[in-house]
């Protein structure tokens, strides 16, 4: 009889081992496949909500005064509009989103307002990632709840900032802080009305360097300061250490967890590996006395340890793209129809790693089959 048919006569005749073997298996594919399948979505939608937070690196002119700039939000010099084209075109520095803008108070209606003219955001070269803020359009006014409030601006209208007609596209809601009291446009328009062509007086950044190693503000201060050394860099610690840590947090958790997962079930494989040897004692010694030698004993514990691999692998990759795929659009409402979806490469994966999984889970046990003496199965008999 050949050692295959011995395997799936084995695997027939002890159903309930077999099945609780592939039970193991799945349940460490299963919690696998999920992960990854997830993990995208995790990291991006930590990474979305993280972005809520706003920019959390400010880049300014060399000669503005930073003190000030930290009591108002507003920098005093101005720089040349060009510097975010610079930064844009280069692949070497670490940041996701580059925002452009030219700020200044003005009197508007008798009122003390912020102008603020917005860029189109920017992104890496080659990536393209959703922007952080609105996007306005020449012509258009974004007006603070307060400002709205107090002068009765209503959405739709037409109003006249510096001479300059735009239309009021949204009228925003209360935040608490100084966007109560802003306008906000389009670059150009407000290079325009505060009569600075060709002129910005910052650059908002949100820096990539969560899990750098290291003072991220060095970093950030050596790559920007080699091609824009004209400039300064600013970094809100807090804003930057809150989004590192939350990322941090997300990616140690899911890498915590799933060790665990693993090292359980292989010990679970072990246990059913050893029962199999010990109910099988007698079987083993007869056919090591019968001339079968030690690599076919080998051979038939290692090779239901592949069948068991091999099919569970395929049921944990459905099991685990099913939880991903039913599970979690409600855990990642932001990212999940965009980063879960079907990865038949995890199928391959699982198909190669389960089944060397199962063997070295069973490889102990089988050791022990190996070496086990027949004469002393047959006096026990």
């Amino acid at each position: 009889m050949s050692v295959i048919r011995m395997v799936l006569q084995e695997m027939w005749h002890r159903k309930v081992n077999f099945v609780l073997a592939v039970l193991a298996v799945t349940t460490a594919v299963a919690f696998s496949v999920a992960f990854f399948t997830t993990a995208k979505a995790s990291e991006r939608e930590t990474a979305r909500l993280m972005l809520s937070m706003g920019y959390n690196v400010h880049i300014i002119a060399r000669d503005a005064d930073a003190g000030g700039f930290l009591i108002t939000g507003i920098p005093n010099r101005t720089m040349p509009a060009d510097y975010v084209d610079k930064l844009a075109a280069q692949r070497s520095i670490s940041y996701n989103h580059l925002l452009a803008t030219l700020e200044g108070k003005m009197n508007w209606q008798g009122m003390d307002i912020v102008l603020t003219g917005i860029a189109p955001e920017v992104c890496p070269p080659g990536q393209k990632k959703p922007p952080m803020t609105f996007q306005v359009d020449p012509g258009t006014v974004y007006v603070g709840h307060r400002v709205a409030e107090r002068l009765q601006v209503k959405e739709g209208e037409t109003i006249s900032v510096g001479g300059k007609d735009m239309k009021v596209k949204k009228c925003l809601a209360e935040s608490g802080g100084l966007d109560d009291m802003r306008m906000q446009c389009s670059l150009q328009d407000a290079q325009e009305i505060l009569n600075q062509p060709g002129r910005i007086t910052g650059i908002k950044a949100v820096d990539c360097l969560c899990f750098e190693k290291g003072d991220p503000v060095a970093t950030l201060r050596k790559e920007i300061g080699d091609i824009l050394p004209e400039a300064q860099v600013l970094q809100v610690k807090a804003l930057a250490n809150a989004r590192a840590k939350q990322r941090q947090m997300i990616h140690n958790i899911f890498a915590l967890m799933l060790p665990f997962v693993v090292a359980a079930c292989g010990v679970w494989i072990g246990v059913l590996a050893v029962m199999n040897v010990r109910d099988r004692q007698q079987e083993i010694g007869l056919l090591r006395a019968l001339g079968y030698d030690a690599g076919a004993v080998c051979l038939l514990f290692l090779g239901k340890a592949v069948l068991v691999g091999l099919a569970g692998a395929v049921a944990g990759f459905l099991l685990g793209t099913s939880l991903g795929l039913t599970y979690g659009p409600g855990v990642f409402e932001i990212t999940a129809k965009a980063m879960i979806r079907w990865e038949p490469s995890l199928l391959v994966f699982a198909c190669i790693l389960a089944p060397l999984f199962a063997i070295v889970a069973s490889f102990v046990p089988t050791l022990i089959a190996v070496t086990y003496d027949p004469a002393t199965t047959l006096r026990e008999e």
